[in-house]
């Protein structure tokens, strides 16, 4: 872990509703201790909130599936999937088991995209139901300050219908000013 494990978000963090946690994900630091031991950190810039079985645009919408039972898992759980057969895609349950929601980690200040980070991070399947509070190659610390930020649809999800796919759960740092409040 770091040298500042006491800034290592935990299970109490993860346990609040995706919308609540996504924001105050923005500025914080994701860790990656990679295989020749060597670790980095990478500034949180932009997320996107999922928030269960009645959000369309939410792989959980269909109900409980072998892909998307994690998402009923407590938060902390990490959620990996893979779309257009190529890209890693990481996400971070959130809320009370059962209760199915995730956030998009989308954006890093030094890597802009989920699949690019993804791969940065060297994030690939074998993260997939794995629980943060476990783990010693990857950690989440807290963000040092407050961000300003912003708030939009999220991106690809046309397919949820014109309600879903337009509602502002999408969060990035305010690049115009972005230390804070």
């Amino acid at each position: 872990m770091s040298s500042t494990s006491n800034d290592i978000l935990g299970n109490v963090f993860f346990n609040e509703s995706a919308l609540s946690i996504a924001p105050n994900l923005l500025g914080c630091k994701i860790f990656r201790r990679y295989k020749d031991n060597t670790v980095k950190g990478f500034t949180i810039t932009e997320v996107e909130a999922y928030g269960g079985e009645e959000d369309l645009a939410c792989h959980a919408s269909k109900g409980i599936t072998e892909r998307t039972s994690i998402m009923y898992k407590s938060g902390g759980y990490l959620y990996v999937y893979l779309i257009y057969g190529m890209h890693w895609m990481l996400n971070i349950v959130s809320g009370a088991e059962g209760s199915p929601q995730a956030v998009l980690i989308r954006g890093l200040a030094e890597c802009y995209g989920p699949g690019r980070l993804t791969k940065l991070l060297a994030i690939d399947k074998s993260f997939n139901g794995r629980h943060l509070g476990e783990l010693e190659d990857l950690w989440i610390e807290k963000a040092q300050h407050n961000y300003k930020y912003n708030a939009g649809p999220r991106i690809g999800v046309n397919y949820a219908g014109e309600y879903w796919s337009n509602v502002p759960w999408r969060f990035w740092i305010d690049q115009n000013n972005q230390k804070g409040f």
